[in-house]
C-alpha cells in the first residue's frame, strides 16, 4: 500500500505562472522571451571582479549567520544615504538569500497558525505560497486600474479583521510597474499607524523608478511616523545591480523581528553565499554609476512599450517604476491565458498571463522590458502582426 507524503498545504500550491511559460518557450525556437523579470545587463565588472579575486585568494568560508560585519555597515550607510532610514546593523539588518527568502522568513517569523495577512494584488507569486506554508490565511485586496494600481487605505480599511497580522506591498511594484508617491504612503501610513499590523515592504526595485525627465527618488513607507517599528523592509541585489544568479538580499526592520528572522536563517541556510557578499560590498561602494546606466535605459525602453502598446489598442497606463509594462488585452477577447498561449504558438513572443499573480489581474498580461531595444521593437513589431491575424 502506498501512503501519501506530501503535504496537504503543499498538494494546493500551483507551479510559478511565470516559469510555465519560461518552459514553454525554452523549448521553441527563435521565441523573444519577456517573461522573466531579469537585466539583461551583465554583472558589472568592478563587481565581478571583486568576487574573482576572492575566489583566488580562497575567501570562501562561512560568514556570521547575518551577514559579513562590513556588508551589513554597507547596507546600513546605503539605506541611510538613499532613503533616510537609519538601521542599526548589529541588530536590524540581516542578509539573505535573496529577497525571496525575506520574504519567506519574515512571514515564518511573524504568522501564528490563522493569523490573516493582507496581499496586494496584482502580486509577486511568491506571496499566495509563502503565507501559506507559514500557516497563515492570505486575504486579497485588489489594486485597480483606474488608481494606476496603487494600493488605497480604503481598500486596506475594507479587509481588515481582528485576525489580521500583516500586510504584504511591493512599491514600486510587480508585475504591474505601479509606484505610490509620498502622499499615497503617507495617506496608507496613517490608516496602519495605530493598528496592530505588520507590514512587509517588497522595494526590491526601489532604485528602478522614473519620473518625467529625471530618475525619481524612491520613498518607503518606514519612513513615515510610527511605521519604522512595524514594518520590515525588504530589499536585494538582484534587480538594482544586476545580480540575479548572486542570490543576495537583505531585510532591514525592528531588532526583534530581525531576530526571529535570523534564527530561521541560521536554521535553514546558515548564512548567504560568501562570495557574493563580498560582491554586494563592492557594488554599495561603487555601483550608483552602473545602476545610473541600466536605468536610464530601461527608462528609454519603457517610454517605447507603452506608446507602442498603446497604438495598438491595448490599453497600457505608463509605469513609473520596475521594469514591466502591464497592458489590458480585454479588448482582445481572450483571457490572459489564451492571449499569451496564442502569441507564444503564433509569434513566437513569451509574455506572462496577468493572472499568474492573481485573480485580478486577467485581463491583463505581463511585458518585461528588461531585454534589448532590438528585441523589443521585433516583439513588439511580432504582437502587431498577432494582432492584426485576429482581425483587432
Amino acid at each position: 500500500m502506498r501512503c501519501d507524503f506530501v503535504a496537504e498545504k503543499i498538494k494546493g500550491l500551483p507551479f510559478s505562472g511565470i516559469r510555465k511559460f519560461f518552459n514553454i518557450a525554452s523549448e521553441l525556437q527563435d521565441v523573444i522571451s519577456l517573461g522573466v523579470g531579469e537585466p539583461d545587463f551583465d554583472t558589472p565588472w568592478n563587481i565581478r571582479d571583486e568576487a574573482i579575486y576572492r575566489l583566488e585568494v580562497g575567501s570562501t568560508v562561512y560568514t556570521s549567520n547575518a551577514g559579513m560585519p562590513e556588508l551589513l555597515h554597507e547596507i546600513s550607510r546605503y539605506m541611510r544615504s538613499r532613503f533616510e532610514l537609519d538601521y542599526d546593523p548589529a541588530n536590524q539588518i540581516i542578509c539573505t538569500v535573496g529577497a525571496s527568502e525575506g520574504i519567506d522568513a519574515a512571514l515564518r517569523a511573524i504568522i501564528n497558525p490563522g493569523d490573516e495577512v493582507l496581499i496586494a494584488e496584482p502580486c509577486f507569486v511568491s506571496y499566495y505560497p509563502c503565507v501559506i506554508m507559514a500557516g497563515g490565511v492570505p486575504v486579497t485586496i485588489t489594486t485597480r486600474r483606474e488608481d494606476e494600481f496603487r494600493l488605497t487605505p480604503q481598500a486596506v480599511e475594507e479587509k481588515i479583521t481582528p485576525r489580521t497580522k500583516a500586510l504584504i506591498m511591493c512599491y514600486p511594484n510587480n508585475p504591474t510597474g505601479a509606484v505610490m508617491n509620498s502622499d499615497d504612503l503617507l495617506r496608507l501610513a496613517n490608516c496602519l499607524r495605530d493598528r496592530d499590523i505588520v507590514v512587509l515592504s517588497d522595494e526590491i526595485y526601489a532604485e528602478l523608478t522614473y519620473d518625467g525627465e529625471s530618475p525619481a527618488r524612491h520613498t518607503s513607507i518606514a519612513s513615515f511616523p510610527h511605521m519604522k517599528e512595524k514594518t520590515i523592509v525588504l530589499n536585494g541585489f538582484s534587480k538594482t545591480f544586476a545580480m540575479t544568479g548572486w542570490r543576495l538580499g537583505f531585510a532591514c526592520g525592528p531588532c526583534d523581528i530581525i531576530n526571529a528572522i535570523l534564527k530561521i536563517h541560521q536554521y535553514a541556510l546558515m548564512c548567504a553565499p560568501t562570495i557574493s557578499q563580498y560582491a554586494g560590498i563592492e557594488a554599495l561602494k561603487s555601483g550608483a554609476g552602473s545602476v545610473l546606466h541600466m536605468r536610464n535605459e530601461y527608462d528609454e525602453r519603457r517610454r517605447v512599450m507603452v506608446k507602442e502598446l498603446n497604438g495598438m489598442g491595448l490599453d497600457c497606463f505608463e509605469p513609473r517604476g520596475a521594469f514591466y509594462v502591464f497592458p489590458s488585452i480585454q479588448s482582445t477577447g481572450m483571457t490572459s491565458e489564451e492571449f499569451c498561449t496564442q502569441l507564444l504558438y503564433s509569434q513566437k513572443v513569451a509574455v506572462v498571463p496577468g493572472d499568474a499573480f492573481g485573480e485580478s489581474g486577467n485581463g491583463f498580461v505581463r511585458i518585461s522590458y528588461a531585454t534589448g531595444m532590438d528585441d523589443l521593437q521585433e516583439a513588439l513589431r511580432r504582437i502587431k502582426v498577432f494582432l492584426d491575424l485576429k482581425g483587432l
